[in-house]
């Protein structure tokens, strides 16, 4: 029986999973595996979308359902349960089991990125749950980190609370909001660009394109930038070990 892969979100065509795992199957002669994009207009998609997909056998989950998700499942591993959020999905039994592979992956390639011989404190923008898992990592590798959002009283700073000493305090950015990302490439998260400097190291989790306007502006102040692609293939990895154990 064929076994069927994908990916839930509400735009899903910007993705790379799908070239990514369709070149696996087909290297490690896997004719009888795929892998679709499912875009969902609303969460509640998701119940007649694992029902009528004959054949089902792992998802990944990306924005903004990471955390809507969470109500649909029948278990989930303690790091993802942790975080409160998920971004892999294994079908076993007809039992839906939710895991977290964001934080690991995160803490991964910025374990690699960073200069071991400095310190840093970060702000993360956003608080959804891609936000959650780089908090996660942070907190492992003992970064102080503080989260920022558009909204008052949902993160530790809005936008507008970020003064010139808070962006050059804080060495590290990290952007787990979907601004800038295909096809909304112009825009990007509301900081003072103009206080990032060399000594600034600038992660956005988005990988397409490749160099978000988030990016740019922080590359052409000097800044190290990173986008999110190598963690994307950390990922698809932690998720195709995930459903094949």
């Amino acid at each position: 029986m064929e076994k069927v892969f994908g990916l839930i979100g509400s735009t899903v065509s910007h993705s790379f999973s799908k070239s990514y795992f369709d070149e696996k199957f087909f290297r490690e002669g896997l004719r009888d595996h795929r892998y679709e994009l499912y875009p969902l207009a609303t969460i509640t998609d998701f119940k007649k979308l694992v029902t009528d997909t004959k054949g089902l056998t792992g998802l990944n989950v990306t924005l903004p359902y990471k955390e809507q998700v969470l109500a649909y499942l029948d278990d989930m591993d303690a790091e993802a349960r942790k975080i409160g959020a998920v971004n892999v999905i294994k079908v076993k039994d007809g039992k839906l089991i939710g895991y977290n592979t964001d934080s690991a992956a995160f803490y991964e390639t910025i374990s690699r990125w960073l200069p071991k011989d400095k310190k840093f404190s970060a702000l993360i923008l956003g608080t959804g749950g891609s936000s959650k898992a780089v908090q996660q990592a942070l907190n492992r590798l003992e970064i102080p980190h503080k989260t920022v959002s558009r909204s008052e009283g949902k993160a530790d700073y809005t936008y507008d609370d970020l003064t010139p000493k808070i962006i050059k305090e804080n060495k590290l950015i990290i952007n787990t909001t979907p601004l800038g990302m295909h096809p909304n490439t112009e825009s990007q998260p509301p900081i003072a660009y103009e206080h990032i400097s060399k000594d600034h190291y600038v992660y956005d989790l988005i990988y397409n394109p490749a160099r978000t306007q988030f990016l740019q502006k922080a590359e052409i102040r000097g800044a190290t930038i990173k986008n999110g692609l190598e963690m994307l293939h950390v990922q698809a990895e932690k998720s195709w070990s995930i459903w094949n154990n």
